[in-house]
């Protein structure tokens, strides 16, 4: 079973329907944490939020688990949700924090 990172997911604003379930909220799991999900993407591309680049991506790491045909039809308000939620996902902890040669005058 895969791991879930967040307890409260991403809420759709446009629930998505599969046959008689109502998906309202999507996970993103922890398998975003393996370089693999990210297998034949560029990673400039997913920061950059390029669609085809963060549909593939989130096919393999929602849970449940999103199919393209259900992305393509998505709300553009929940594409830029999880477009936004993936970034802190790819991007070092860090990043933000000055470095030592930084500080030094």
């Amino acid at each position: 079973m895969t791991k879930k990172t967040g307890t409260n997911g991403i809420a759709l604003s446009t629930p998505i329907v599969r046959k008689d379930t109502t998906i309202t909220t999507v996970i993103i799991t922890d398998e975003i944490k393996q370089a693999g999900s990210l297998r034949g993407l560029k990673l400039v591309n997913v920061l950059n939020m390029d669609f085809d680049s963060v549909s593939t991506l989130l096919t393999r790491v929602t849970s449940p688990r999103l199919k393209s045909t259900e992305i393509d039809a998505m709300d553009t308000r929940d594409f830029i949700k999880f477009s936004e939620a993936l970034v802190p996902f790819l991007t070092p902890a860090e990043s933000g924090a000055s470095n030592e040669a930084e500080t030094e005058s």
